[in-house]
């Protein structure tokens, strides 16, 4: 029995020293002058779908990984409250209206009787010139012509205050009506459901988030560059991102952001600097029209190589060259 154990342990010796032997001679040549690399992980741009006002979640239209369209209904949140009250601002528009059809009807009275008093005034006033009637008598149609005025005036004023509150009652339902729509989260852009945070039934304070999107047009790669790599590096500098779960696919990119102060680096991020030394936080982006392509098969959170030409007149080597996987294959064949 032991020496088929030996037999094994030289087997497995063998097999492994071959496959090593192997990877070093298939292995790709090291990275040429002109380039650098980093390792790093793939981030969507995040969205979180979340309610403005407090309220209690009533619907929950859509599932962690389902991919939703710009303005598509996700959350609907219960109105029941706010129903109400627009019920009773559309009632308080009612009210000012027929107070206002009132104080119209009132100023048509207050008019007649200020004709009516003008007329008497005269009269009165002309049969005093005459000797006819008292300086007494005159005087009282000369008070009643002036009460009617101020009552003629009191009548508009208060159709003035009918309509502001018409429009003070307008304007309550309109701002009720668009908190209504608010209580209706739709996604703001087209993407993918990464987690649902919250469950129908579920009372949550202003800004409680729902659920949680991720922009998948919008990918990008972090990486973190020593300063002699970084100083010449340039901002639309071409890139290469080779992801570990498809080492045989290179994907393009271009650098989007480079850090204008140094930083040390995270422990995630295996460099063969020392981990004491500054390095600068570089943003590598995929183009879209290739996220859109490929949109269901991008997938945040997959580890990879990225390599940035950081010297123009540099050619990429053969092993980067641009080298996308065929339309509707899965990643890894």
């Amino acid at each position: 029995m032991r020496w088929k154990l030996i037999v094994f342990v030289l087997g497995a010796v063998l097999i492994g020293g071959g496959g090593y032997f192997a990877w070093l001679q298939l292995r790709p040549a090291g990275l040429p002058p002109g380039f650098a690399m980093s390792n790093g992980r793939l981030e969507a741009e995040r969205v979180d779908i979340a309610t403005k006002f407090s309220g209690r979640v009533q619907e929950v239209l859509v599932g962690e990984g389902d991919s939703v369209e710009a303005g598509q209904v996700l959350v609907r949140m219960d109105t029941g409250e706010l129903e109400a009250q627009l019920r009773e601002a559309e009632a308080a528009v009612s009210e000012s209206e027929q107070q206002l059809n009132q104080m119209m009807a009132f100023l048509t009275q207050r008019n007649s009787e200020l004709t009516l008093a003008e007329q008497e005034y005269e009269r009165s006033r002309v049969l005093g010139e005459r000797g006819y009637s008292t300086i007494e008598k005159v005087q009282q149609r000369q008070a009643a012509k002036a009460t009617a005025e101020a009552a003629v005036l009191s009548a508009n004023a208060g159709i003035e205050r009918a309509r502001a509150a018409i429009n003070v009652a307008v304007a309550r339902v309109e701002r009720i009506e668009e908190n209504l729509k608010d209580y209706v989260l739709t996604a703001p852009r087209s993407g993918r459901i990464q987690y649902q945070i919250a469950q129908p039934g579920e009372v949550l304070g202003a800004g409680g988030r729902v659920l949680t999107l991720l922009d998948l047009t919008d990918v990008y790669m972090t990486i973190f560059l020593p300063t002699s790599e970084a100083g010449p590096l340039e901002i639309g500098a071409e890139a290469r991102i080779v992801p570990d779960a498809a080492p045989q696919y290179v994907v393009p990119a271009k650098v989007s952001f480079v850090a204008a102060n140094a930083q040390f680096t995270p422990k995630y991020v295996e460099t063969l600097s020392e981990r004491e030394k500054l390095m600068f936080r570089v943003r590598v982006r995929l183009p879209r029209e290739i996220l859109i392509r490929y949109e269901q098969r991008v997938k945040a959170g997959l580890t990879g190589m990225a390599y940035v030409r950081i010297s123009r007149d540099v050619e990429w080597p053969e092993w980067l060259q641009i080298n996308l996987p065929e339309q509707g294959s899965p990643i890894g064949e």
